[in-house]
C-alpha cells in the first residue's frame, strides 16, 4: 500500500495491542495531556480504514511500535529505548510467521525472528520455530522464545541505521518508514487527520450521593431493589486523618482526607435485589450537614485532567473488603482472617469493627461491593468547606436514579 495520508486516534496503552482498535479510545486532548506528563498511552495510524501501526508511549522515554500487514494481521514487533545520540533505538525488532489464519488467531506462529541492536551497532538475529504441531501459546507482546531454535546470527552494522527522532505529541511521521517492512510505502509528504474521539463529559462526577443512602426502592443493572441504610458502628479518629483502604493491603491502596479528630458515626448503603444483599456504599459522617459539594479523593501525585471521560482515581480492593480507620492504626495480619475475613464471609455480616484500646484508634471494614476492583472516594464539603462526610461507592447502582 503507497499511503499519503494517516488516520490519528489515541487509547489507553494497557491492552491495546490485542486488536487492530483501541479497546479503551481517549481523545487526542488527554492523550497530550499524558504525554507532558511522562504517562504512558496508544496511538493507532490506520490508512483506508485499515491499521498500519499501533504505536504505545512507554514510561522512560521507552516506545513500542506494532506493524500490520495487507491483511491487517499484527505481524511485527519493535522496542525502541533512548539512546546516547538523543534519538531512538530500535532495540530489539521482532516479526513472526503465521501458517493460517486459525493460527494467526490463536497467537500461534510458525516462525518468529528476534533481531537485537546494541548501543554500538552490534546486531544479533535469532530465528525460533514452533515445531510441526505450532506448539507456541504465549500472547505475541510478551514471547520472548519458541521451543527450538537454530544457530545465532551476529554481526555488526552502523548504529545509525536503527535510529529514528523522538516524537514530539502529534509528531508521528517520525515512524512512518518502519511502515514499509511490511510494504506499505509512505509518500513523501504524509498527512495526518485525526479521527479521535470527542473530549465527552471528562472524570467520574459525584452527582446525587446522597441519593445512595436514601431508603427505598431503585433500579440496578440487575432489576429492581431496595436501597437500605443501616449503622456500621462508631469510627475513632485521634490523628485528624481518614484512611480508606483495603485492610489486607494498609499502606498499599490508601486514600487519606483530613478531617476532625472525635468519634463519627459510618454508615452502610445496603442493596437488596432478587438475588442477593450488597454493601453498594459506605459513609462516615463528620458533620450533619447536607454536603454542598462533592470531590474525588486524590493524592498529591493525581491529576484530574489526566482522567478520560467517566474515569476516577479510586481505593483499590483485592480482598473483597475496604475499611475506614485513622492514618495511625495498623493492623496484625494473623488477626485478619478469623477476626475480619471470615465474619465478613458470613450471610450476617456485613462489617465487622476491630476495636483499639481506648483511647486508640479503632477500624471499621465493610464488604465492598461485589468485590475486587477499584472504587471512588468522595469527599462532602459545607458551605464554609469543611469535611461533612467521606463515602466510598461501589458503583453497583447509579447515584442518579439509575440514568
Amino acid at each position: 500500500m503507497i499511503f499519503d495520508s494517516l488516520d490519528v486516534s489515541y487509547g489507553e496503552m494497557w491492552g491495546s495491542y490485542r486488536g487492530m482498535t483501541h479497546p479503551d479510545p481517549i481523545p487526542r486532548a488527554l492523550a497530550a495531556r499524558k504525554h507532558a506528563a511522562g504517562m504512558d498511552y496508544a496511538v493507532l495510524l490506520s490508512a483506508r480504514e485499515q491499521p498500519l501501526a499501533l504505536v504505545e508511549r512507554w514510561p522512560r522515554g521507552m516506545w513500542r511500535v506494532y506493524l500490520f500487514d495487507d491483511r491487517s494481521w499484527r505481524m511485527q514487533m519493535i522496542d525502541l529505548k533512548p539512546h546516547s545520540t538523543g534519538m531512538l533505538l530500535a532495540r530489539w525488532n521482532t516479526r513472526w510467521q503465521f501458517s493460517n489464519e486459525q493460527e494467526y488467531s490463536s497467537d500461534r506462529w510458525d516462525v518468529q525472528e528476534t533481531t537485537t541492536v546494541s548501543a554500538d551497532g552490534q546486531v544479533e538475529v535469532k530465528s525460533e520455530f514452533a515445531g510441526p504441531r505450532g506448539a507456541s501459546t504465549e500472547p505475541l507482546h510478551a514471547r520472548t522464545s519458541g521451543p527450538s531454535s537454530v544457530p545465532v546470527r551476529r554481526f555488526a552494522a552502523p548504529v545509525e541505521s536503527f535510529l529514528c527522532p523522538v516524537p514530539e505529541f502529534g509528531d508521528w511521521q517520525v515512524f512512518a518508514p518502519f511502515l514499509a517492512q511490511q510494504g506499505h510505502e509512505p509518500a513523501t509528504t504524509v498527512v495526518l487527520n485525526d479521527v479521535s474521539v470527542d473530549e465527552g463529559s471528562g472524570p467520574l462526577r459525584a452527582t446525587g450521593i446522597e441519593q445512595l443512602f436514601s431508603p427505598g426502592a431503585c433500579d440496578t443493572p440487575d432489576g429492581p431493589a431496595v436501597v437500605e441504610p443501616v449503622d456500621a458502628g462508631v469510627l475513632r479518629i485521634t490523628s485528624g486523618q481518614l484512611v480508606v483502604s483495603d485492610p489486607g493491603w494498609i499502606g498499599e491502596t490508601p486514600r487519606t482526607v483530613a478531617v476532625p479528630s472525635g468519634e463519627f458515626p459510618v454508615t452502610l448503603s445496603l442493596l437488596r435485589t432478587a438475588r442477593r444483599v450488597n454493601v453498594a456504599a459506605a459513609k462516615v459522617t463528620f458533620l450533619d450537614i447536607p454536603p454542598r459539594e462533592w470531590e474525588m479523593a486524590l493524592r498529591p501525585d493525581e491529576d484530574l485532567g489526566l482522567l478520560g471521560e467517566g474515569q476516577f482515581y479510586g481505593v483499590g480492593v483485592d480482598t473483597g473488603t475496604a475499611a475506614f480507620m485513622d492514618a495511625t492504626r495498623t493492623v496484625l495480619e494473623d488477626q485478619l482472617d478469623e477476626d475480619l475475613f471470615i465474619p465478613l464471609d458470613s450471610d450476617s455480616h456485613f462489617s465487622v469493627e476491630l476495636p483499639g484500646p481506648e483511647p486508640e484508634p479503632n477500624l471499621i471494614a465493610f464488604r465492598a461491593g461485589q468485590g475486587d476492583g477499584a472504587y471512588p472516594v468522595w469527599i462532602g464539603r459545607t458551605d464554609d468547606g469543611q469535611v461533612g462526610c467521606v463515602v466510598v461507592d461501589f458503583q453497583l447502582h447509579s447515584a442518579d436514579g439509575g440514568k
